[in-house]
């Protein structure tokens, strides 16, 4: 298949009909452009150019080649473009996964860094449970995932975005909610409201563990893997532990104060390990400088 190189010699050739002003418009030496013209021909086997002293002028084929030549270059162009777009992330998409936890706060900021240093990153997202998003990450179906506690797994790259500080969560009416900060070991007579291990295992263990540093044993109740008004809670037969993301998002009635000692929580971004399509580059770019920015690393005080 003749080079486009050639191809695009014979088009400004066909376009000038003149070698002179072709060799000026591609800036090349016009002996140069003589002997492309003539490797094309040969090439192709046919002659493309009726030339004498005096004019150039195209034959049947050449005519042929002018006007299916244009469109190949164009097309050509095009294809060049896009690919390079892709490979800079500039078009194209991918696809995130995020728990319900990381859509108060974590994930919508991300998000909007992206919207506005890389607009023309497609971003689809969906809103799943963590294990969902593990699996979805490792078999492809996701480009990658925001997720609390993530398991650590051989063939995903686990980027920490965010230490979250969390906090007790209750009735404004419960005696808790006139403090400060409540003292882990003040939840040992509460019912705290949890989702069931098996939904995030890394996150209850989390938890558990940070009462378990108290010296307590609180009732645990399980809860609906998503419950937006807190239902349990706004009732006044439970509290919560919860991160600080979703205060924005609180229904009215509701208080929450922060856990003392300090507690913190692990948000990571998780990602296969060939950083699956080239977007996924500006997206982990993203979630640094979003994560300075915020000061998401800083341990909470």
């Amino acid at each position: 298949m003749p080079e486009l190189r050639r191809l695009r010699y014979f088009l400004a050739v066909a376009e000038e009909l003149n070698f002179t002003r072709a060799a000026a418009r591609l800036r090349i030496a016009q002996p140069a452009l003589s002997r492309q013209v003539r490797e094309l021909e040969k090439e192709l086997g046919v002659r493309l150019l009726e030339r004498t002293t005096q004019s150039t002028a195209l034959t049947e084929a050449g005519r042929l080649l002018r006007d299916r030549g244009r469109e190949l270059c164009a097309q050509a162009d095009l294809l060049w473009r896009d690919m390079r777009s892709f490979a800079a992330g500039a078009e194209g998409g991918l696809t995130l996964g995020y728990s319900a936890s990381t859509g108060y706060g974590t994930a919508p900021a991300l998000l909007a860094h992206l919207a506005e240093h890389h607009p023309g990153l497609t971003v689809t997202t969906r809103l799943l449970p963590t294990g969902e998003i593990v699996a979805g990450v490792a078999d492809g179906t996701l480009d990658a995932g925001l997720v609390r506690c993530p398991p650590p797994l051989p063939h995903l790259v686990r980027t920490l975005l965010r230490l979250e500080r969390q906090g007790v969560l209750t009735h404004d009416r419960h005696p808790l909610a006139g403090q400060d900060e409540v003292e882990v070991a003040a939840l040992a007579g509460e019912r705290v409201l949890m989702h069931a291990r098996e939904a995030n295992p890394g996150h209850y263990d989390a938890i558990t563990a940070v009462f378990e540093r108290a010296g307590i044993n609180p009732e645990l109740r399980h809860r609906q893997l998503f419950d937006a008004a807190h239902t349990p809670v706004a009732r006044g037969s439970a509290v919560s532990v919860v991160g600080e993301s979703a205060l924005p998002g609180l229904p009215g009635g509701l208080t929450w104060r922060p856990l003392h000692p300090p507690a913190a929580l692990e948000i990571h971004l998780l990602t296969r390990g060939d950083a699956g399509r080239p977007g996924v580059g500006h997206l982990l770019r993203a979630a640094a400088e979003t994560s300075r920015a915020h000061g998401w690393l800083r341990a909470p005080a």
